[in-house]
């Protein structure tokens, strides 16, 4: 697809997955609900684990009554041993419980991080190309990396940490409030008024981890950017421009990350400051009333032991407030990731492996046939070949660009060679495209085998469709993994037949693994040419009814690309095969060519009566220097 056909993936504007502005940043109800629904499937641990946290809680607010029991009997002159027995059990059993519910929170956690990566990933690779094409990929890589890390501490420990600091905060208050109401008074007078400047930090706390994460997944996007023109940055010289970019990103984090660092620090020292002053005063305070004969000195000893037990509690708060705050940030990513439409495969809704359905639309609950199953030998397609009819095809990228096809129209029968050719920006790669449903038409219908694509089950109608792109990408892994990607369940003889035909059988046994070498980054280890070759392969071990080849032979030589118009020929005797090409001597033998020019349908015809016919086509074809081929 030429750039003029589709927006540009390195286009400035903002991806719609990107967080929302803080006008449109989810509200605190939205975020508990999206919260809820992390936890919820694992409700049952989260409470384990909450209870065993509360049972440590509960040996530790034992300690202080017990070490009041303990002065009160070293002052009587009484025995000990029955006190320090109780003492030393609640501490082992206090640090039991603790250990074992920080165990059941940690798996639970990770097990949360689990599911909200396995259900984004899964989202993610069923995006809708329009969605996809607007996104950053480094964005949504570090949503499902970065962002779902932060979930580890705030589905779990934060709302746990929340629920037992509550009412551990509650029964020392308690427990103090038995103690001495006075002292109490004082403890809560001094926490309060320090405590209030939690108020201040903890949006400011919120504002920079959310600014840290979208900073976080423009590093990957500068990354992702990079490592994508490799070869490019290297060929312009560019590596030090480059390497200042992703520092000045890399700046960028660091300095939200400092930010956030900062706010949490101040409200941690706020917390522990308001604890010793609170201590302070009570010491002062409760020295006085013992003096005054108000309380006892183990009374005072045990309060005081409280209150150093309270820092827990009020840590515990303000941990999981700070904690929500960052993991707010990321929720609302990860929210905002997983509404971006995705498309929806049919297997999937009735339980089926997608991508081993049949040749046409469901009608009435029942497939059509699906022509002969896989056996071993010369791979042909699942059927007879498709036909495609173009009706009055409308279409546009977006509703303020302009359109790409403007009332496209053509029939192509089933079988044979059909040719697309004009201008660059034509709309011809469009056509392929709208027959995948890569994108929806914008007006009139486009039809495989009589039926609306859009009526069409999307596995089972891309399942019919063998497609090799401009670009043709190879994915990192083997050669076998790369050639049997859209076939999994090809055997050994097609693939020796499909190498073969497009000789491909030179490049395995030159690789010294044979067809488990590895091939690189997007093939990194093979020619142009070779990845071309590779691309096609796969497509014909798919045994399509409809074959469509964009550019496939671009970067071929004279030689190879001769066998392969040779292997599509042979091809289109079984299937309908489509091709879109600049160089002509690629279609000279098409059975009809589509002469496409502005987003329209120019002419028809065969290579001889467009030669004569249309002034386009002439004109084109005298610069291939085919005439006098025809």
């Amino acid at each position: 697809m030429s750039a003029a056909e589709t927006p540009s993936a390195l286009s400035p504007s903002v991806s719609p997955a990107s967080p929302a502005s803080p006008a449109e940043r989810p509200s605190a109800r939205d975020t508990w609900r999206e919260l809820y629904g992390h936890i919820r499937p694992h409700r049952a641990a989260v409470a384990v684990g909450a209870l065993l946290s509360l049972l440590g809680a509960a040996t530790a607010l034992g300690q202080p009554l017990a070490a009041k029991a303990l002065v009160d009997r070293l002052a009587a002159d009484g025995p000990l041993v029955g006190v320090l027995v109780l003492l030393t059990g609640l501490v082992l059993a206090g640090t039991v419980a603790e250990a074992a519910g920080a165990y059941v929170l940690e798996r639970t956690a990770e097990s949360v991080v689990l599911a909200a990566r396995r259900r984004l990933m899964g989202r993610l690779i069923r995006l809708r190309i329009p969605e996809m094409e607007r996104a950053q990929p480094g964005d949504l890589m570090s949503r499902v990396t970065s962002d779902t890390t932060l979930l580890h501490q705030v589905t779990t420990h934060s709302v746990v940490s929340a629920v037992t600091g509550t009412l551990s905060l509650a029964a020392t208050l308690v427990m103090m409030a038995l103690m001495d109401a006075v002292l109490l008074g004082v403890t809560l007078g001094v926490i309060g008024l320090i405590g209030s400047s939690l108020g201040f930090l903890l949006p400011r706390i919120s504002r920079a981890a959310e600014r840290t994460q979208e900073a976080v997944g423009a590093i990957s996007t500068v990354l992702e950017r990079a490592f994508g023109a490799f070869r490019t940055i290297k060929a312009s010289g560019a590596e030090v421009r480059e390497t200042a970019r992703l520092e000045e990103a890399a700046r960028d984090a660091w300095r939200h990350g400092v930010r956030s660092a900062k706010w949490q620090a101040i409200a941690s020292s706020a917390v522990g400051f308001s604890v010793q002053a609170s201590f302070l005063a009570v010491l002062g305070v409760g020295g006085a009333r013992v003096a005054s004969g108000a309380i006892e000195i183990s009374t005072l000893i045990a309060f005081l032991l409280f209150l150093v037990h309270l820092a827990d509690p009020v840590t515990q708060l303000v941990g999981a407030a700070e904690q929500y705050q960052m993991g707010a940030a990321a929720i609302a990513r990860i929210s905002a990731a997983e509404r971006l439409g995705v498309e929806r495969l049919d297997a999937e809704r009735l339980g089926e492996e997608p991508g081993t359905g049949g040749a046409g639309p469901v009608e009435d609950g029942r497939e059509r046939a699906t022509g002969v199953p896989r056996q071993g030998g010369p791979v042909r397609p699942r059927g007879g070949p498709a036909s495609v009819r173009f009706q009055d095809v409308g279409f546009r990228y977006r509703d303020e660009l302009p359109l790409v096809h403007d009332g496209v129209s053509f029939v192509v029968p089933g079988g044979g060679l059909t040719a697309f050719v004009g201008p660059s920006g034509a709309g011809k790669s469009t056509v392929f495209a709208l027959i995948e449903r890569f994108h929806e038409v914008t007006g009139g219908r486009v039809l495989v085998d009589g039926e609306d694509v859009r009526d069409w089950p999307l596995d089972r109608l891309r399942a019919a469709i063998g497609y090799v792109e401009q670009d043709a990408p190879v994915l990192a892994g083997t050669l076998r993994e790369n050639l049997v990607f859209a076939a999994p369940d090809a055997t050994d003889e097609e693939i020796r037949d499909v190498l073969v035909r497009t000789r491909l059988t030179g490049l395995v046994e030159r690789l010294p693994d044979g067809l488990e070498s590895l091939v690189g980054h997007r093939g990194s280890q093979l020619s142009g040419g070779e990845r071309q070759r590779v691309a096609i392969a796969r497509a014909l071990l798919r045994r399509p009814r409809l074959l469509l080849l964009d550019e496939a032979t671009s970067q071929l030589d004279a030689a190879n690309e001769l066998a392969l118009r040779e292997v599509v020929a042979e091809a289109a005797r079984h299937t309908t095969v489509l091709v879109v090409a600049h160089r002509l001597s690629t279609v000279t033998a098409a059975d009809r060519i589509v002469v496409m020019e502005a987003g329209t349908v120019r002419a028809v015809g065969t290579h001889a009566e467009l030669v004569a016919s249309d002034a386009l086509y002439g004109e084109l074809a005298a610069t291939q220097f085919l005439v006098a081929t025809g």
